[in-house]
């Protein structure tokens, strides 16, 4: 149901008010790359983009989509491209009720991030690239990367351990030398 004039595109005014509209989108590797550059990560691949728009009350649309996709981004020790794969859903209502400068700070407020203005179209790219972004790893690592506990000190002192650093660490201290003095 994409826009004759823009693929990547859905004019509210040509879906059907009393019924589910399906759409698919399977980005060309232009739009990936588009993608993956504006996201910084190395690559974007095997994407696809999935779901529905159903009529939610007089005034509303909710948009319910599956998005599969493999990113490829730098471990953050090595550097080395790290392949992930990516299935998520995402879940959006869109309702023209809300007033710009209020819906924007409300939805923040109430900390809703499924509610957006209803505009004369959705742009699929722009949502599948936001739920792409919010769905990447944080720290991707590469799988020769071995973390492992890692100790600093100055010479001839004991390195703190992970286990000293517990905020009742030094309780437990002092509780073991009280009972050993009585």
């Amino acid at each position: 149901m994409p826009s004759p004039h823009d693929p990547h595109t859905l004019l509210i005014a040509d879906l059907k008010d009393g019924a589910e509209n399906s759409f698919q989108l399977k980005p060309d590797s232009t739009s990936c790359a588009q993608i993956a550059d504006h996201l910084g990560i190395l690559a974007l691949r095997k994407v696809l983009f999935k779901g529905t728009l159903t009529p939610q009350g007089k005034r509303g649309w909710r948009l319910k989509a599956q998005v599969g996709a493999t990113v490829q981004q730098a471990c953050v020790v090595t550097l080395d491209p790290v392949n992930t794969r990516l299935d998520e859903t995402v879940i959006l209502n869109y309702s023209s009720d809300l007033n710009d400068q209020v819906a924007e700070i409300d939805i923040e407020m109430q900390g809703d991030t499924t509610q957006e203005l209803l505009t004369r179209e959705i742009n699929l790219i722009e949502v599948l690239t936001e739920a792409i972004s919010l769905a990447l790893p944080t720290y991707p690592k590469s799988a020769k990367v071995i973390v492992g506990d890692a100790s600093f000190t100055e010479p001839g002192k004991t390195p703190m351990s992970d286990e000293d650093a517990k905020p009742f660490a030094g309780l437990a201290a002092l509780k073991t030398s009280l009972a050993g003095q009585d």
